[in-house]
């Protein structure tokens, strides 16, 4: 017997309509945001100094991400949809309110920080508060939607970055984040429910993992530095170790982070978070390097290679929305076929990128394409992921459900950047460089994590043989 599932315009119809806008559009500013600060980063550096602390600007903005997507849902649980949401673009707004005015490095890091508090927060609340605002058979549609804003930013941020960078404004591309903001946290306060179905009473913070969480990404971030292959091995090493700590506290713990048995790979719970992961760093392991790999093999400029790495992101959005609307019988096979379509685009990487040309179009299309079909098919499989945590974890952990989706996506994809940049340093990216160290680096790269999907296919097989049982 099918079912059926309502369309998007059930989604983007009365009430649904306006929540929908703001749950997206605080997605929507982080992912922006994120890619515009990147853009603009050297010119940050060129006006107040700074370059021996280039690398923290990101490293203390994705630490103060994971950390706050850890904590939303008990800040979910204390202060509502309406509250919890508010005071997460507030603490936006003041980070970026602060980098806009930086007149140093130091003052430019503490307002990262901020900034990636509030928007780790915005983005974790986002998914958390699907559930909480929709119907149930509306749950795929919203995720597709939220996660489908990383696609859009893709396109958006680099260009509105490289706009502001290109006339010597970077602060303005900071202060036009500002009114942005405050126009979504004001929609965010009229039609989001002052309070939800997680009224419970609060629980003391696992503040034992909350600490070797972020040690844990410290680590990675500082792995992730190219200062040289024991540096690199050290960080890796170290976030291995501590990472292999937070397990052992948490599943002891009365206290979590994540629902029970989370870390038991062969329990649903734990067959989806592995799948998530292994998609996820499939995902940004290498497409960290695509522009690089495009602009020193394939004579591509820095915009035009920006913009073709961005296929895999488009395909991630095309293939979520495509997908959010399968029926019961075909969620199986949307797993299913998700780390497969990402074997089959990494494989062809290893064959293509690594193998040098003068741009043609002959050689440049089938890379397109291979990048495409990645993005496409974890974005087939990835609205059901999040939905099946959602339906999967016991009733009393909802809300450790609703952050766990983006605590692990954030955490998968910051090692998997760290293992990368080690990958390519070792395959010969900067020794001996040039295009022969770099062809040697994406062979290695998108052969080495083409494994992830691999694995990926057993537990997503696994979660298929679930859903085929009911």
């Amino acid at each position: 017997m099918s079912t059926t599932f309502p369309g998007w315009t059930s989604l983007f119809s009365g009430a649904n309509a306006a929540r929908a806008l703001a749950l997206a559009g605080g997605v929507a500013l982080q992912a922006i945001n994120i890619y515009i600060a990147t853009t603009i980063l050297p010119s940050v550096v060129a006006d107040i100094g700074g370059l021996d602390y280039y690398a923290w600007n990101t490293t203390l903005f994705v630490v103060a991400s994971i950390v706050a997507s850890a904590l939303s849902a008990r800040f979910l649980r204390r202060s509502g949809p309406r509250g919890a949401y508010v005071v997460a673009a507030a603490l936006f707004g003041l980070g970026t309110l602060i980098c806009a005015a930086a007149p140093s490095m130091p003052v430019m890091l503490a307002g990262r920080l901020v900034q990636g508090f509030g928007g780790g927060l915005l983005f974790a609340l986002s998914y958390a508060m699907i559930r909480l605002i929709f119907d149930e058979a509306l749950w795929p549609r919203a995720m597709a939607l939220v996660s489908g804003m990383w696609g859009i930013a893709t396109l958006v941020g680099p260009a509105v970055g490289g706009i502001f960078a290109e006339f010597d404004a970077w602060r303005a591309a900071f202060w036009s984040l500002i009114p942005v903001t405050a126009l979504f946290a004001l929609l965010a306060a009229i039609v989001l429910p002052r309070r939800g179905a997680t009224d419970a009473a609060p629980q003391p913070l696992p503040l034992a993992q909350l600490v070797l969480l972020t040690l844990a990404v410290l680590a990675v971030s500082a792995g992730s530095v190219p200062s040289g292959l024991a540096w690199n091995v050290a960080g890796v090493a170290a976030a291995a170790m501590l990472t292999g700590l937070l397990v052992w506290v948490e599943t002891g713990a009365r206290q979590r982070l994540l629902p029970r048995r989370s870390f038991v790979v062969t329990t649903p719970l734990g067959a989806l978070y592995a799948t998530m992961s292994l998609l996820a760093v499939a995902v940004t392991s290498t497409e960290i390097f695509v522009p690089l790999f495009l602009q020193v093999l394939h004579g591509q400029s820095p915009l035009l290679a920006g913009y073709l790495a961005a296929l895999m992101a488009a395909g991630w959005t095309v293939g979520s929305i495509m997908s959010s609307g399968a029926d019961a019988r075909r969620v199986g096979r949307a797993i299913l076929a998700a780390p497969a379509l990402a074997l089959l685009g990494m494989a062809t990487l290893a064959l293509l990128i690594p193998t040098p040309s003068g741009g043609e179009w002959a050689a440049l299309g089938p890379i397109c394409v291979a990048l495409f079909c990645v993005g496409f098919g974890v974005g087939l499989g990835w609205p059901h992921l999040l939905t099946r945590v959602l339906r999967t974890a016991p009733r009393d952990e909802q809300d450790l459900a609703s952050a766990s989706i983006t605590l692990v996506q954030l955490f998968a994809s910051a090692l998997g950047a760290s293992v990368a940049g080690m990958v390519a340093n070792i395959a010969g990216l900067t020794e001996p460089g040039g295009i022969a160290g770099t062809a040697g680096a994406a062979r290695w790269l998108f052969a080495g994590f083409a494994l992830t999907p691999l694995l990926g296919l057993l537990t997503a097989a696994r979660i298929a043989r679930q859903i085929g049982r009911r």
